[in-house]
C-alpha cells in the first residue's frame, strides 16, 4: 500500500510538473504533504530537507554568483564581447564558451542573464536574427554546468548521494573529466553547426518590431458633452462599456504620464488609449469622445520627450510570476505602463491588466526615463538592452575573486566541506561590501530551494518505501543480459526524459536511489551511475520547459516549442552516445 501510494503521488506530481499551472515548488509541497499525511514521512521530518547539505550549497552558489555580478568583473567581460566584430560565427563562438565558462562556477541562469542582453545588442547593431545567438548560449549556460560541483545544482545533489553510498562526496573537480569533454563536444556542435539548424527569425531586431503596438495607440478628445466628464480614470471602462487602456493623458500641453485611477477626466482632454478597433468603436460610441485624427498630439506635448519603452523578460525569482498587472496594480507600484507581453512566439496586447506572468514573458514597458530602470530591477526582470557598465572598484572586484577562488581551494583539499566554505564566501561577500545586505536574500532563488527541500523528503520515502526497489527491478527484467554500458544507457535516457518535462533537480532526487539500489544488484561501484544520472539531468536540451535557460531565451529569440529539437536532438542523442563510454572509463564500475 505504501508502494501504490508513493506511486500514485509521484505520478500526480509530475502531471502538475507538466501541466505548469501550479509552480513547481508548489507542487513538491502537496507531494511532501500527500505523504506525511499518508503517514509514510513521518511529520518530524517532514523539513529536514531545509537542514541539506545540497539546499544549503546551492543557497550560498546563489548568493556568490551575485556578488560577483556586484564586483563588475563579469560586467567587464560583457562590454569587451560587445566590441566584437561582425562576423555572426564568431559572436556564437565567443559568447557561447564565456557563458560556458561562467556557468562552471555560478549559476548558469545568472551566466546567461549577464550576457542575454550583451547578445541582443550584438545582433540587433549587426541585423543578425537573435535567434541564431539565443539557443546556442543558453544551451552553452546548461553544458558549463556539467563540469564542476558548483555548476549546476543536480551535480550538488548527486554529491550527497554518494556520501550516503561511499562515505565520501564527490569533490569539486569530479565531474570535470567527464563533463568538461561532454561539454566541449557540445560547444564545438553548437557553434561551427548547430547555430545554423536554426530558424532565421528577425523579430527582435528591434522594440518595434516584436511589438507592433503603434497600431494600437490611439488619442481621442473629451468634449464638453461627453459622458467621461467629471469622471476618474478608474470609472472610464464601466461608462464606456468595453475594456482599454489609459497610457496617459495631455492637458493644456502637458503629457501626463500613467496617470492614477483617481484622476480626474476633464473637457479638453486628450486620452492616450490602447485599444483595438472594435473596443475603440464601441468606447467613442459610448463615451462621446471624439478621435483626435492627424499628428498625434502627445509627441508634441511637453514632457514627451522623457517617456519611452523598454523590454523587459520576466525572470524564474520575479514577484510578477502567478500575478497579473492588475493584483499588482503595476501602474501605482511601479509608475510604468504594461503595453503588452510577448509569450512562446505569440503577442498579448488585449486583457493584459488580467493576464497572468509567466517565467520568459517578454514585457513591453513604458515609463519615465529617470525610474524605468529601476521599476525593472524592482520587479527582477532583466531588461533586454545592452545595460550600462556598473564597474565596480578594482579592488572589490580582486576581493570577490580571492573569496571565491579561497573557497573553491578550502573544498578541493579537503579543509572544509562544500556547503560550510561556500556559505562562509557568501557571508564574507557581504560583510566586504560587494554585496548589500538587502540582496542577500532576494538573490537566493527560494522555488528552487523550496523544491529542493520538499523533494528530498520525498526522495527518502520512494526508497524506504521499497518505490525505488520494484523499478530497479523492473529494469533489471528487461532482458536476461544487462551490459552495464547498456544500463548506463537505459539510465541516462530515463533521466533525460524526465528532466525534460519536469525540473532537473527534482529528476536527480527520483532516479539517483535507483541508480544507486541498480549498482548494488549487480555488485558494481554505484559512481558510474550516479555520475551517468548527473549528465543525464543536464541534457535539458529538448523542450523550452525543462530548464529555466531554455525558457529565458523563447521570447526573445521568438523560438517555437518545435524549434528546440532542432539544434537539442542531435546534442542529446551525442551526449548518451558519447557520455556512455566517458563514464565507463574515467570511473570503471
Amino acid at each position: 500500500m505504501e508502494q501504490i501510494l508513493v506511486f500514485l503521488t509521484l505520478g500526480t506530481a509530475l502531471v502538475l510538473f507538466v501541466w505548469e499551472k501550479l509552480r513547481y515548488d508548489i507542487v513538491a509541497l502537496l507531494a511532501l504533504f500527500a505523504l506525511i499525511i499518508a503517514g509514510i514521512i513521518p511529520a518530524e521530518e517532514a523539513f529536514t530537507g531545509f537542514s541539506h547539505p545540497a539546499v544549503i550549497t546551492v543557497a550560498a552558489v546563489l548568493v556568490i554568483s551575485q556578488a560577483l555580478q556586484h564586483s563588475g568583473l563579469i560586467d567587464i567581460v560583457g562590454r569587451l564581447l560587445a566590441k566584437l566584430g561582425t562576423n555572426l560565427m564568431l559572436q556564437v563562438v565567443t559568447l557561447s564558451f564565456i557563458v560556458a565558462i561562467a556557468s562552471a562556477f555560478m549559476n548558469n541562469i545568472g551566466a546567461l542573464a549577464i550576457l542575454m542582453p550583451v547578445a541582443l545588442h550584438m545582433a540587433r547593431k549587426h541585423g543578425n536574427p537573435p535567434s541564431f545567438i539565443l539557443m546556442p548560449i543558453a544551451f552553452a549556460s546548461i553544458l558549463g554546468g556539467m563540469v564542476t560541483l558548483i555548476g549546476t545544482p543536480p551535480n550538488i545533489i548527486i554529491a550527497t548521494f554518494r556520501a550516503d553510498v561511499a562515505g565520501e562526496r564527490f569533490g569539486m573537480f569530479d565531474f570535470a573529466p567527464v563533463g568538461f569533454s561532454l561539454a566541449l563536444v557540445g560547444l564545438l556542435f553548437i557553434t561551427l553547426l548547430g547555430w545554423r539548424l536554426l530558424p532565421k527569425r528577425k523579430t527582435q531586431t528591434s522594440s518595434n518590431n516584436l511589438f507592433q503596438i503603434e497600431n494600437y495607440i490611439t488619442e481621442v478628445k473629451v468634449t464638453e458633452d461627453s459622458r467621461l466628464n467629471g469622471k476618474t480614470i478608474a470609472e472610464m471602462n464601466r461608462v464606456a462599456d468595453t475594456e482599454v487602456l489609459a497610457l496617459g493623458l495631455v492637458r493644456k500641453g502637458i503629457r501626463i504620464h500613467a496617470p492614477s485611477p483617481s484622476e480626474e477626466i476633464k473637457p479638453d482632454d486628450i486620452l492616450i488609449l490602447e485599444a483595438g478597433t472594435e473596443d475603440l468603436r464601441v468606447f467613442i460610441d459610448n463615451t462621446g469622445a471624439q478621435l483626435t485624427g492627424g499628428k498625434p498630439i502627445r509627441k508634441e506635448a511637453k514632457g514627451s520627450e522623457d517617456i519611452h519603452t523598454a523590454e523587459a523578460i520576466v525572470m524564474a525569482d520575479s514577484p510578477l510570476i502567478g500575478q497579473t498587472a492588475a493584483s499588482l496594480n503595476m501602474r501605482t507600484r511601479y509608475s510604468i505602463n504594461l503595453l503588452a507581453v510577448a509569450r512562446r512566439e505569440k503577442q498579448i496586447w488585449q486583457r493584459i491588466g488580467k493576464t497572468h506572468f509567466k517565467i520568459g514573458d517578454v514585457l513591453l514597458l513604458q515609463g519615465r526615463t529617470v525610474n524605468i530602470n529601476d521599476a525593472i530591477t524592482a520587479m527582477q526582470c532583466l531588461p533586454l538592452a545592452q545595460r550600462g557598465l556598473t564597474i565596480g572598484k578594482p579592488r572589490k572586484m580582486l576581493f570577490a575573486l580571492s573569496i571565491f577562488v579561497a573557497a573553491i581551494v578550502t573544498v578541493v583539499l579537503g579543509v572544509l566541506p562544500v556547503q560550510i566554505a561556500f556559505m562562509i564566501a557568501a557571508v564574507a561577500m557581504v560583510l566586504s561590501g560587494i554585496l548589500p545586505l538587502r540582496d542577500m536574500y532576494t538573490s537566493i532563488d527560494w522555488p528552487v530551494i523550496v523544491l529542493l527541500a520538499a523533494m528530498i523528503p520525498v526522495g527518502v520515502a520512494f526508497e524506504t518505501s521499497g518505490s525505488a526497489d520494484m523499478v530497479t527491478n523492473q529494469i533489471l527484467n528487461l532482458g536476461d543480459r544487462h551490459p552495464i554500458w547498456l544500463l548506463l544507457g537505459v539510465m541516462m535516457t530515463i533521466t533525460i526524459i524526465l528532466s525534460n518535462v519536469i525540473n532537473n533537480a527534482a529528476t536527480v532526487v527520483l532516479m539517483a536511489p535507483i541508480s544507486i539500489n541498480i549498482a548494488r544488484e549487480l555488485g558494481v561501484s554505484a559512481d558510474p551511475f550516479l555520475m551517468a544520472i548527473a549528465v543525464a539531468a543536464s541534457c535539458a536540451f529538448l523542450t523550452p520547459i525543462g530548464h529555466q535557460s531554455n525558457t529565458l531565451v523563447m521570447g526573445p529569440g521568438g523560438y517555437k516549442f518545435s524549434d528546440y529539437w532542432k539544434m537539442g536532438l542531435p546534442i542529446t542523442i551525442g551526449m548518451v552516445l558519447l557520455g556512455v563510454p566517458l563514464i565507463m572509463y574515467f570511473w570503471p564500475p
